[in-house]
């Protein structure tokens, strides 16, 4: 039976990226995004691959757009196996130059947007008993950078969301999987399409990677699942410096999931690609899959 997956956030970027992946593996798509000419312009490249595409535009702040579009996947496609919460919004500006609406957009999206898709997945796939919830995040849920403050705090709000949820899921004894996939920086439109105050066009913090090494990562956490997939060396120093000293109380180190941090290095396989998004005079990195702690596209996970 071919495998139903909803991606929020599905006209671009990693979302898009993430679409075409899971199409390469026969699945069908449900897309969300509130553009529709780009959610199709993504539903013509899967079905050329041969897959079958459903365009659900939808504003993922609102919850009941989101559960109209959840329930019109599975009339039209059949059960959700896969849900990704993908979709965000950002705004580059210091704190005090931001509107309290800007504000609230940015955190509707990014983080109730993921709220309200985790609940629409989950009130099917509790019924049944399975399904793979997939939460895209952030080097910046460990790690906050300025001038991104909303988006910082959507990012390690949604981590804490999922630990609960997760425990939540446990107590139940539930066969559905949850994880999580922090993703350093990439070449998207987030940059283009984000509001901006900043005297220069702002841009991502290098290395910065292609979508198609955070569409990799999804889809093999999708398919074999763990508690965090951590994407990139950049997410990774990130996370190791916060987990670098050791909890006597508990004998774990912070941040692991109580998984000591030595069983969290195991690299998956991810295809060379050349990002073209960097600062002039710089040389762009190539994602190569290597165990190296400066590799392009080590990822690891805790699980």
């Amino acid at each position: 039976m071919t495998d139903v997956v909803v991606v929020t956030g599905a006209s671009a970027g990693v979302g898009r990226a993430t679409a075409l992946r899971f199409a390469e593996e026969g699945a069908a798509l449900g897309l969300i995004a509130r553009g529709r000419e780009r959610l199709e312009a993504t539903a013509r490249e899967i079905e050329a691959a041969g897959s079958r595409a459903l365009v659900l535009p939808a504003d993922v702040a609102d919850p009941a757009a989101v559960e109209d579009a959840a329930a019109r996947a599975e009339r039209e496609l059949g059960e959700i196996e896969v849900w990704v919460n993908n979709a965000m919004a950002t705004i580059f500006a210091p704190l005090w130059e931001i509107e309290p609406e800007e504000y609230r957009r940015a955190t509707e999206v990014t983080y109730l947007g993921t709220v309200w898709g985790t609940m629409a997945a989950l009130r099917r796939m509790r019924a049944r008993d399975r399904g793979t919830i997939v939460q895209v995040g952030s080097a910046l849920a460990y790690r906050a950078i300025p001038l991104q403050a909303p988006y910082c705090g959507a990012k390690a709000a949604i981590k804490s969301f999922t630990e609960g949820l997760r425990t939540e899921l446990m107590h139940e004894r539930s066969s559905i999987r949850l994880t999580m996939v922090q993703l350093p920086a990439h070449n998207t439109p987030q940059f283009d399409w984000g509001r901006t105050r900043m005297p220069r066009h702002p841009q991502p913090v290098p290395p910065i990677f292609q979508p198609e090494v955070a569409a990799e990562a999804i889809v093999h956490a999708a398919r074999h699942p763990r508690r965090e997939l951590l994407v990139g060396w950049p997410r990774s120093r990130s996370s190791s410096a916060r987990s670098s000293r050791r909890d006597s109380s508990t004998g774990t180190w912070p941040g692991t999931a109580s998984t000591p941090s030595r069983r969290m290095s195991r690299s998956i396989p991810t295809a060379r690609t050349t990002c073209s998004s960097r600062r002039p005079g710089t040389t762009p990195r190539t994602a190569a899959s290597t165990t190296s702690p400066r590799s392009a596209a080590c990822c690891s996970g805790s699980s």
